[in-house]
């Protein structure tokens, strides 16, 4: 969530730019987290606690991060080119490790230095989408209201005739990694990203399927699927995405010589202390024999507490980076 320091950092970052022109190099390095820790309401009704209620809605919507960003940068001053109108006339060079699907590059932090993408009709329609008006503070419900959002900028803005963007890494130098290492091991691999901001149980069941196939044809298989599945919380406890997509595996490979790995590369899920966890064949046998119940853990959000029990919590701490999620499923 934002807080003072993120506007804070906002203000100086705007005063920086302010004051540069055309003899000017503006270097951004953009990363995950940039749209919580660099923030300006576009409004000066929107307070700061209006403003991290207003991300609270978003981030427990259920809505992919693509979609959350196009309603941050829709509210920002600094997001969705902002910050490069605010350097216009000065060469600007973005330096960018990616924490977004790889075809949306601007929801990176939420694009503030990239020309949109989106368009207010488009946050119109998503704050629709996922019901979250009546759940805004009344300083943003009303400009919902008023339909008062102002349109960001596009690719013919001169604020970009300067501008350059270069990915230096993101979820795919992940995956290349993983792939190398999981071959290193003598398992054949397969990736498959196309559950990327799926409903956690749906991707649950289609991987699962996946790497049950796969298996029928050699004898031991990697599957790795990267990006993000999504959770809409309700009565949440302590977890995040990870383990409960971990926990929905558990829950459905009693007894199979399958395992599961799901983790943030950035060392944080949710709002537990972990990165991630892992299941396998054994879990709820091993749950049932320490009186958890997988399902009430399940429907409750409260896999951290389950996986911890069980000592199957991935806990690295922050990594200091994001580049998406990892979900491995092995076979053997």
């Amino acid at each position: 969530m934002p807080n003072q320091e993120s506007i804070r950092a906002a203000e100086a970052i705007l005063k920086s730019l302010s004051a540069q022109d055309a003899s000017s190099l503006v270097i951004f390095m953009l990363s995950g987290g940039g749209s919580s820790i660099v923030e300006e309401p576009i409004d000066e009704e929107i307070s700061l606690e209006d403003l991290i209620a207003t991300y609270r809605t978003l981030v427990l919507s259920g809505a992919p991060i693509a979609e959350i960003n196009t309603i941050r940068k829709h509210l920002s001053a600094t997001k969705g080119g902002r910050l490069a109108v605010a350097a216009s006339g000065a060469q600007q060079i973005s330096l960018l490790v990616s924490d977004v699907p790889g075809h949306t590059p601007d929801a990176l932090a939420s694009g503030p230095t990239m020309p949109d993408s989106t368009t207010v009709e488009d946050s119109y329609t998503i704050v629709e989408k996922y019901g979250m008006l009546k759940q805004f503070p009344d300083s943003v419900r009303d400009l919902f209201q008023r339909h008062a959002l102002e349109e960001t900028p596009k690719p013919d803005d001169l604020a970009f005739h300067r501008a350059r963007w270069w990915p230096l890494l993101s979820n795919a130098s992940l995956l290349e990694a993983a792939e190398a290492e999981a071959q290193r091991h003598g398992f054949s691999v397969e990736i498959d990203n196309s559950c990327d901001d799926w409903d956690y149980a749906r991707a649950a069941d289609y991987l699962l399927e996946r790497v049950r196939r796969l298996r029928q044809k050699s004898e031991r298989v990697c599957l790795l699927s990267g990006g993000e599945v999504t959770v809409k919380v309700e009565n949440g406890g302590v977890g995040g995405r990870n383990q409960q997509f971990a926990l929905a595996c558990a829950t459905k490979i009693s007894g199979e010589a399958i395992t599961v790995l799901s983790a943030g590369t950035d060392g944080i899920d949710g709002n537990s202390p972990a990165a991630g966890a892992i299941a396998d064949g054994s879990t709820l046998e091993h749950a049932n024999a320490r009186g958890l119940d997988a399902s009430a853990h399940l429907t409750g959000f409260n896999a951290y507490p389950f996986f911890e029990s069980l000592g199957d919590a991935i806990t690295t701490g922050p990594t200091g980076n994001n580049l998406r999620d990892l979900r491995v499923l092995l076979a053997y």
